[in-house]
């Protein structure tokens, strides 16, 4: 199958991509590289374009039998501060990318969703049941887009998978790949960073949340066990005629608190910290229920906090080495 993925030199969809090519898939990468980095997908094709570029995609896609869509700005607090880049990206460009998919008959979709859609859940962890009842600008644009899947599934038969993923973290076991946004604003890569003196002091956003140790809680899960439930996703569409929404996460919750001790368990080095403030748009805890993506994918994470902050680290470790 010829997959078109969408935001595909990005953290998650260059992991994505190596997936689906181990799984006997050819892959098209899609991205305007404002935030990716062509140096994460070497060895695939690459289209540079924007997904509001319809005359881009109008090209590329009758090449295609499906898409992963991960095209998306995903920094909650800047979504509280600029919802207008947000919704310009992830609503308007969604858009512009089922628009196009419409036109040439492409069926199947992979969307990069996120548990942001739950907002603040009455009970953890979360099912699929749980109200999506978004509370910050970013969940709601991945909540529009989840709802305009919807809607042209019942208008025109496209089919799709709405994989709503918890915290994204770790690296390819082999070191090539891993995270590299700019600004990175994720908890284990500044963690590191500051582990190594490579980076600022970290900043602990809230101590007095109603959690063990008064830090936020979340699920951590490796990149590659999300990468391999995109792959399984797409498979199951193919076989079947049933769109579906899944929650890919651990079914654990780990504080950030936690998250520092494993931190210097692995670098042998003390995390520089301080405390600061709430974030806006921070929920306590969320942690997944992840009973229906095993029961309907078959698919269930493989690997623990300990495994993620290693990868993390082999990676962070091998681009300091490279920089040197």
């Amino acid at each position: 199958m010829v997959v078109l993925v969408v935001g595909g030199a990005g953290y998650i969809g260059s992991h994505a991509c190596r997936a689906l090519r181990h799984g006997g898939h050819d892959v098209i990468v899609y991205d305007n590289l404002c935030t990716g980095f062509e140096s994460l997908v070497q060895g695939f094709e690459l289209v540079k374009a924007d997904v509001l570029d319809g005359a881009a995609l109008g090209r590329v896609l009758p090449r295609v039998d499906a898409i992963m869509h991960f095209a998306a700005h995903a920094y909650v607090g800047e979504s509280v501060a600029n919802p207008r880049k947000y919704f310009r990206n992830n609503v308007e460009g969604g858009l512009s990318l089922l628009n196009a998919a419409a036109d040439a008959g492409v069926k199947k979709i992979i969307f990069s969703s996120t548990c942001a859609v739950y907002g603040v859940p009455a009970k953890v962890p979360i099912d699929e049941d749980t109200p999506r009842q978004p509370v910050n600008p970013y969940g709601v644009s991945k909540l529009f887009f989840e709802n305009a899947l919807a809607a042209y599934d019942r208008a025109y038969g496209i089919r799709y998978a709405s994989l709503r993923y918890f915290n994204a973290a770790g690296a390819d076991e082999s070191g090539e790949i891993g995270e590299m946004h700019d600004p990175e604003t994720h908890l284990i890569p500044l963690a590191l960073a500051a582990a190594a003196g490579t980076g600022p002091e970290l900043q602990v956003f809230g101590t007095d949340y109603a959690t063990p140790d008064g830090t936020c809680v979340r699920d951590y899960i490796h990149v590659n066990d999300l990468a391999s439930a995109h792959v399984k996703a797409l498979e199951l569409l193919s076989e079947g005629n049933m769109s579906f929404a899944v929650n890919l996460g651990t079914g654990s919750g780990y504080s950030v608190q936690e998250v520092i001790s494993s931190v210097e368990a692995v670098a042998g080095k003390r995390v520089s910290r301080k405390s600061a403030p709430r974030r806006a748009g921070d929920p306590p805890a969320l942690v997944a229920n992840p009973a229906k993506a095993e029961m309907l994918l078959g698919w269930k994470a493989t690997r623990g906090l300990r495994e993620i902050v290693e990868t993390a680290w082999n990676f962070a470790q091998r681009k300091a080495a490279v920089a040197r």
